[in-house]
């Protein structure tokens, strides 16, 4: 079970309802997957029957998740800043060096996702997903009633942030999660082996490799049903 994240906005809320007065508030804690009840006192708050401290500083564009004793940010650097950050729409985007990895202002990056996914519609496929990510396509293809969907992600630390986020999606039954790059594996791969190719990669300057022609022709071979989505730079602004 994810425990409890809070965001600055959601923060705001128990620091007002405190200040009021108020013994409990109804908010999430799930990046507004779900609401639930929160007991509301002057240093601390109570959710499920454990404390919690409020932070000291809670900024924005930052979620946050209980580590032990203290509340730390959802971000990890091991050869770049990865980051989850919350949206209005209430699943997150990710960021990696600062970067943008999804859109957000004008639709919600899962909903994004469903309107791509419908285009290939997935009911009764195999699916390959080449660019994992936080999952948001893989979570369609599953409530499309998909047969199999086979994701690859070579980010270890964007795997991580998933373990973190209630809007991604489990592995096991009919979604496998691999950890790898697929543009070097996809040439390993049976032929004709998926129904279609889901294929949205982030900026070039991140994963050039995964826009390049040869990686293109084996994902062909692969799959007489291709999805591309390849988008540019000025999209990942937006």
């Amino acid at each position: 079970m994810i425990g409890p994240l809070l965001t600055k906005k959601v923060h705001s809320i128990l620091r007002a309802a405190a200040r009021a007065g108020t013994p409990a508030v109804e908010c999430s804690l799930d990046l507004d997957r779900s609401t639930t009840t929160v007991e509301v006192g002057v240093a601390e708050w109570t959710w499920q029957g454990e404390r919690f401290p409020y932070l000291e500083t809670c900024k924005d564009r930052t979620v946050y998740h209980w580590v032990g004793e203290a509340f730390q940010p959802v971000s990890r650097f091991t050869t770049s800043l990865i980051k989850l950050v919350p949206t209005e729409w209430g699943p997150p985007t990710f960021e990696i060096d600062g970067i943008k990895m999804l859109p957000t202002a004008r639709v919600s990056p899962y909903a994004d996702a469903e309107r791509k996914v419908g285009l290939i519609q997935p009911r009764g496929k195999v699916i390959l997903d080449t660019c994992g990510g936080l999952g948001y396509f893989a979570a369609w293809c599953l409530q499309g009633r998909a047969s199999r969907v086979h994701s690859y992600e070579k980010n270890a630390d964007v795997i991580w942030l998933r373990s973190l986020n209630p809007w991604s999606p489990e592995t096991g039954g009919s979604l496998t999660l691999t950890h790898g790059d697929i543009a070097a594996q996809i040439g390993a791969l049976p032929g004709n082996s998926f129904d279609a190719i889901l294929h949205d990669p982030p900026r070039f300057g991140t994963a050039g490799e995964l826009t390049r022609k040869p990686s293109m022709t084996n994902w062909r071979e692969c799959s007489s049903a291709t999805a591309n989505y390849s988008t540019t730079p000025a999209h990942r602004t937006n």
